[in-house]
């Protein structure tokens, strides 16, 4: 499998992903609504030793819901979200599906935080699900 390459808007800001995500999921937590702009966030799990980013970023860190701390990489031009880190994954690099703009990137098999969706947005395909 080629490398996967995700980008910010303006490019300057870039990680290169090898081989396949561990797992492809869909969040409906209202930070992932904020942090998108959309209803749900669309993301993919790597190995950390299997991502390499490359130029500048600023970070910010949060505490989720349930007391994990996620730490945002983004550009610091365009402010785009390339990818982020979880206290409570240390070996694993999440990045926002949408950074590939590949409309061939790989359908999700996990939804998390379904008691915060929106219900005309559940997805039409099968997923396991977690409230």
């Amino acid at each position: 499998m080629s490398p996967r390459v995700a980008a910010c808007s303006c490019g300057n800001l870039t990680a290169r992903c090898e081989g396949a995500p561990e797992r492809i999921s869909v969040c409906h937590c209202l930070e992932c609504q904020r942090r998108t702009g959309s209803v749900f966030g669309v993301q993919a799990r790597y190995r950390a030793d299997r991502v390499q980013h490359e130029g500048e970023h600023a970070s910010w860190t949060r505490t989720g819901d349930a007391g994990a701390r996620a730490t945002f990489r983004f550009c610091p031009t365009c402010a785009a979200t390339v990818w982020w880190t979880l206290d409570v994954f240390p070996d694993a690099v999440i990045l926002p599906v949408g950074a590939f703009a590949d409309p061939e990137f790989g359908a999700p098999t996990f939804s998390v935080y379904e008691a915060r969706c929106h219900a005309w947005a559940r997805p039409a395909h099968d997923l396991e699900r977690m409230d």
